[in-house]
């Protein structure tokens, strides 16, 4: 596997990783976490995903020269989220192209976050998910070695886990 440094050329590929994820989320019934539409069908998502990308450091990993899986490195948390009083990495936009399910690629990508922070002199890595329906997102990042901060509920009733890493 390798992580390369992503931009704003690799937007719609990662359009289509969380349109493969809403896909696959909707065949098992579970549409509590991005709905039913795909992201790049809906306006203000294509707009958000710009803003992320053009706000921070995308990262692409590939396996076999084909991406698999994608995370995008700010300085700070989503607007929904409290900022903190030091420096932080910030994780937005994880996800697996389902094709490379099970092989690592999350973990891969959480790993190359944290070396990132450790590059940068920063010792806090934050990420917020999705709270809902059994909590399997909030228990994964839980096997990454991320301490639940707080649970909360966003302005649209999203049930939302803040987490993090100390590096």
């Amino acid at each position: 596997m390798k992580i390369r440094s992503g931009g704003s050329d690799d937007i719609p590929l990662i359009l289509g990783m969380l349109d493969g994820a809403v896909e696959w989320l909707v065949a098992r019934g579970r549409t509590g976490q991005w709905g039913t539409e795909p992201w790049s069908a809906r306006p203000k998502a294509v707009a958000r995903v710009g803003e992320i990308v053009a706000e921070g450091e995308p990262w692409i990993a590939e396996i076999d020269g084909e991406p698999a899986g994608t995370l995008t490195l700010t300085p700070h948390p989503a607007p929904y989220v409290a900022a903190v009083d030091e420096p932080e990495v910030y994780v937005h936009l994880l996800v697996t192209d389902r094709r490379f399910a099970g092989r690592g690629v999350g973990a891969a990508l959480l790993e190359h976050a944290l070396a990132e922070a450790r590059r940068q002199g920063i010792s806090l890595v934050r990420v917020d998910c999705y709270a809902g329906d059994d909590g399997r997102l909030v228990a994964y990042y839980r096997s990454q070695g991320f301490e639940l901060v707080e649970y909360f509920t966003t302005n649209t009733d999203w049930p939302g886990a803040l987490l993090a890493r100390r590096v």
